[in-house]
């Protein structure tokens, strides 16, 4: 049988076999590896090809005993029910894992035991383990434990969600305020001129925004507001959207402050015999999860930018990890209406 050339070994080689292919010094390749500015553009593309032709893959551990440092960020997951998963913080996560292998980082889930327990002794257990370099936490709110405690301990860390002012900025958000401004100049730039807001809790800091971003808005566009809050998702909003539709001012489209109220708002509707859409009520939901697409009509929702989201919380991350000086203020995103025939 004619003899075969035999495909790279993937993982196989050693760093000593990258240097005598590229004809360079094992220090040169380890150059490359970690500091390739001190190594010339020529001798970085020999070592590179000689890296990719060989399969080399870089031995983690023994990096992360020289340099102490782990490559692995800790995520402090926020407890959910498996069987009604939150879609959001899911596609969150995989924005997460994505953002931070680009970095060459893993993501560490963790989460106290049992799941309602003091977060911040699951904390405490990781930095004591010493298995991450930094946290990433989500679901922040105001006066926040989890954040005094970490930024205690001096360990890097960064937030999906606001830190308080006398707080560590270290923060990456969307502008919710804003973002539901877009939504009430949506409508009334269709007409509407009597529009409900449907909202939850607003101990929760965005639901907090988004509500007032639609009153400061309602009254720039000289829209007549009605608000709705603090129903629970189901058959308490359903109820408060029928009573408000009953009304003798009767909202012509409902802004709800998530998609999950959104459903709730078409209930209501075609409960009082009217249609969801531009020939009956229109409705608008919040953070565009998969379901918008699969309603009739599909919803009008607000898009958060999660893989944006994601890749600017692990750049701040790193910088603290490298010890960079870290900004002044927290980094906030734009969000984007995606408009469907809920609406118009």
């Amino acid at each position: 049988m004619p003899e075969r050339a035999h495909p790279p070994r993937r993982g196989a080689a050693t760093i000593e076999e990258v240097a005598r292919a590229a004809g360079v010094s094992r220090q040169t390749v380890s150059n490359a590896l970690n500091a390739p500015h001190r190594v010339r553009p020529e001798t970085l593309a020999r070592v590179t090809a000689a890296i990719r032709e060989l399969g080399y893959r870089p031995d983690q551990s023994a990096r992360s005993l020289r340099s102490g440092a782990r490559h692995a960020l800790g995520y402090l997951a926020p407890v959910d029910d498996p069987f009604d998963p939150n879609p959001l913080m899911a596609g969150f996560l995989e924005a997460l894992v994505d953002a931070a292998g680009e970095q060459g980082q893993r993501v560490l889930l963790f989460r106290p035991v049992p799941p309602r327990a003091d977060p911040r002794s699951a904390v405490d257990e990781l930095v004591a383990a010493r298995q991450v370099d930094g946290l990433v936490l989500a679901d922040v709110l105001a006066e926040d434990a989890r954040i005094r405690h970490v930024a205690g301990l001096g360990l890097p860390f960064v937030a999906f969600g606001r830190t308080g002012p006398a707080e560590p900025q270290h923060w990456v958000d969307i502008a919710n305020d804003a973002a539901m401004a877009a939504v009430v100049r949506h409508l009334a730039a269709l007409g509407h001129r009597r529009i409900g807001y449907l909202g939850a809790d607003e101990e929760l800091p965005w639901m907090a925004a988004r509500r007032a971003g639609f009153l400061a808005q309602a009254r720039r566009s000289g829209v007549s507001a009605v608000t709705v809050d603090r129903p629970e998702p189901g058959p308490a909003a359903v109820a408060a959207v029928r009573a408000l539709l009953r009304g003798p001012d009767r909202p012509t489209a409902v802004a709800a402050g998530s998609d999950l109220l959104a459903l709730d708002a078409y209930e209501a509707v075609r409960a009082e015999g009217l249609a969801v859409g531009p020939h009956g009520v229109a409705v608008t939901g919040f953070h565009d999860t998969p379901l918008c697409r699969h309603l009739h009509p599909a919803l009008t929702s607000v898009r958060l930018p999660l893989r944006a989201i994601a890749g600017a919380l692990v750049g701040r991350l790193l910088g603290q990890v490298r010890g960079e000086a870290a900004p002044a203020t927290g980094t906030e995103l734009a969000a984007e209406l995606v408009v469907r025939g809920s609406s118009g």
